[in-house]
């Protein structure tokens, strides 16, 4: 697992640092997809979560789902055109499961690339690393904050 100040970067996880997010393959030809570490400790306490619905296409750059902490309101942006396939209805239910469990219950949507898509974007271990390195630095994020019960 890759770690900059207290952020964690699990190594089996595909990211997009501009957006902030995180994708995990199934293995189904769908991918899960969530906030970052970094994003839910630069959010805050999350309140709503409220994705889109099953069935929608999305294209790159565009709202998957719209999040809201005490902190900030906005969208969970789409790193590559794709349909929603699946919501996470727990975290619809309680969005600070975003904040305990970003990587591991904290998944907001399941998408399927659309015929196409682009993934250049994603990158993994070193260059996620660096990247988000960069992004903190950027935005003069210290360290990330974990709360309580906190499992990644």
């Amino acid at each position: 697992m890759g770690e900059i100040k207290n952020c964690f970067l699990p190594d089996d996880l595909s990211y997009h640092i501009e957006y902030n997010v995180w994708l995990r393959n199934t293995g189904d030809g769908t991918f899960d997809l969530g906030m970052t570490d970094i994003a839910q400790s630069m959010a805050g306490a999350m309140l709503h979560c409220r994705a889109k619905k099953v069935g929608k296409s999305v294209k790159t750059g565009k709202s998957l789902a719209t999040v809201e902490s005490g902190k900030w309101v906005g969208p969970v942006k789409s790193p590559f055109a794709c349909e929603i396939v699946a919501v996470n209805e727990e975290v619809a239910g309680d969005a600070t499961i975003l904040n305990k469990s970003p990587y591991k219950q904290g998944w907001i949507v399941k998408v399927k690339l659309a015929e196409g898509a682009d993934t250049t974007s994603l990158v993994t271990g070193d260059t996620a690393i660096a990247g988000f390195t960069a992004y903190m630095a950027e935005h003069e994020l210290d360290e990330c904050i974990h709360c309580e019960g906190f499992d990644g």
